[in-house]
């Protein structure tokens, strides 16, 4: 006991000094609120939004928004950090102090009171692109088809937020489906594969999009909404803003703004200095946010509930087809034969050795792209399932394997001397055995399962903690992902609880 507490002495010690230096340095920064005492400027932005904020050919953030930054950044002596995130999260990279401000295409309208603004700097429209050739001509003929928005975007607020009009929200209650996605690659993907037939965005972006599709796809002539992009900053935090701001308006005036818009293209779209650009920076007003109640916690955890049905049909489908199919993995990998031996083995190497989301992106996007086959809607679900069913089959048929080499040799022999047939000996001697064995890692992978249904959302498929991420995204609040954390454990309470009574009755031995 003496020796364990002489080990951790030092450790402690050295952990508590760090923590004494580096705990005044956090709050003076905190304190500061300007977030760039470093003389860093950390930008925060979405890296597959097109021509804001994107990866070129060469693997460098480039953009409108980022030539803006640095061109800011410059001119105030500090460092540029392009920092992409992930745009469901922004709230929190901006509020914990990750980043110092959200610079890229970012819509002042019905967020006004959320964040301390700049001034106006595009005056951006939100259009519907569909395919060339499709009959898809006005916003009327959108009617019973399924429309892609990006999580969080302004198309999606357009459609369904508070200050929608009412003939979009009548427009958007028409739909068949509205689908959100990460991304507006992949939008275009499911436009492409006629999973959509339509996507609604920004027209700069839309106007980046159609350039370099080659002629696939064409913009309505109606708008659906007009909105300005500003920079927002953490609420309260005018020094920093005054100072990109007056930064901004020197840029202006010496005419390096314009200069900027037009290397991208956008100079028909800029209204920095127009009259009333800057009314939301000027009307800003310093009262917090509202505060947050329990009847905004349980509408929060009912929200929740319907996104857990689809978690729960992902997990127990995935597990009723992929555990039989792991099985059938396991006896081609035992095979003498070498064609079903080496199928599994390559079958097993490539699906353990690919992230699970990209063999979903497979799936869904694969019978298009390889087999030009047109996609319905309703495969979106079912590539979820297979992607899962097939991934975790390959995960299992090891760990079958794995239990039926481990039963010993002379039991097998002692079948056949007793006058068993191989199925016999299978299924009344190994089979037993090896579930049995297998429980503990069998365990360990459906509680992965749990977690890992998340991934739904590469195909756009809503369940639980998708749907927590949006309603985040739209209360500007942590809390529902620490709401979807409790489903998850409480989930996972239970699996462990189910398995661990199973392998208590199969333990026969003790």
């Amino acid at each position: 006991m003496r020796h364990t507490y002489r080990k951790w002495t030092v450790p402690l010690i050295l952990l508590l000094a760090a923590a004494a230096v580096m705990t005044p340095a956090v709050q003076a920064r905190a304190a500061s609120g300007s977030g760039n005492d470093d003389n860093t400027f950390i930008v925060g932005f979405d890296a597959e939004f097109p021509p804001y904020g994107y990866k070129d050919e060469n693997g460098e953030y480039v953009g409108f928004d980022l030539s803006l930054a640095q061109e800011v950044a410059d001119r105030n002596g500090w460092t540029l950090i392009k920092q992409p995130i992930d745009w469901n999260s922004k709230d929190m990279e901006l509020n914990s102090g990750s980043i110092d401000c959200i610079w890229n295409g970012f819509t002042m309208d019905g967020r006004e009171d959320e964040y301390t603004w700049s001034s106006a700097y595009v005056d951006n429209s939100q259009v519907v692109a569909v395919k060339s050739d499709s009959s898809i001509q006005s916003l009327d003929d959108l009617k019973g088809k399924t429309v892609i928005v990006q999580q969080d975007s302004s198309a999606l607020a357009a459609f369904t937020g508070e200050d929608a009009t009412d003939e979009n929200k009548a427009l958007a209650a028409s739909f068949a489906s509205l689908q959100q996605v990460s991304d507006y690659n992949s939008a275009f993907m499911n436009l492409e594969s006629g999973v959509a037939d339509a996507v609604c965005l920004d027209i700069g972006v839309a106007n980046y999009q159609l350039a370099n599709s080659g002629g696939k796809f064409r913009l309505l002539p109606e708008q659906v909404s007009s909105e300005h992009y500003g920079i927002g900053f953490k609420k309260g935090n005018t020094a920093l803003r005054d100072k990109v701001q007056a930064t901004l308006n020197e840029m202006l005036s010496d005419g390096t703004f314009q200069e900027i818009a037009d290397e991208w293209g956008l100079s028909d779209a800029v209204c920095l200095g127009k009259e009333g650009a800057d009314a939301v920076m000027r009307q800003e007003s310093s009262e917090s946010s509202s505060g947050f109640g329990v009847s905004d916690f349980l509408d929060i955890m009912r929200q929740l509930l319907q996104g857990f049905g689809a978690t729960l049909m992902i997990f127990f489908l995935t597990l009723i087809f992929s555990l039989p199919l792991g099985l059938l993995v396991t006896f081609m990998r035992m095979s003498r034969y070498a064609v079903p031996h080496w199928f599994a083995r390559v079958f097993i190497s490539i699906l353990r050795g690919t992230p699970l989301m990209l063999q979903l992106l497979v799936v869904f996007f694969g019978p298009y792209y390889v087999f030009r086959i047109s996609l319905s809607n309703s495969w979106r679900f079912w590539a979820v399932i297979i992607g899962f069913s097939v991934n975790y089959a390959a995960y299992f048929a090891e760990i079958f394997r794995a239990g039926i080499e481990g039963v010993p040799k002379g039991q097998r022999e002692a079948a056949q001397v007793l006058g068993y047939t191989k199925r016999q000996t299978f299924t009344r001697i190994i089979f037993p055995q090896m579930v049995r064995r297998v429980m503990p890692p069998v365990t360990n992978e459906v509680i992965t399962l749990v977690k890992d249904t998340s991934l739904a959302f590469a195909l756009a498929y809503t369940e639980m903690f998708t749907l927590a991420k949006q309603i985040a995204a739209t209360r500007s609040n942590i809390l529902p992902l620490f709401a979807a954390g409790l489903f998850y454990y409480i989930f996972n309470f239970l699996v462990e609880f189910v398995m661990g009574r199973i392998e208590k009755k199969l333990n026969y031995f003790e």
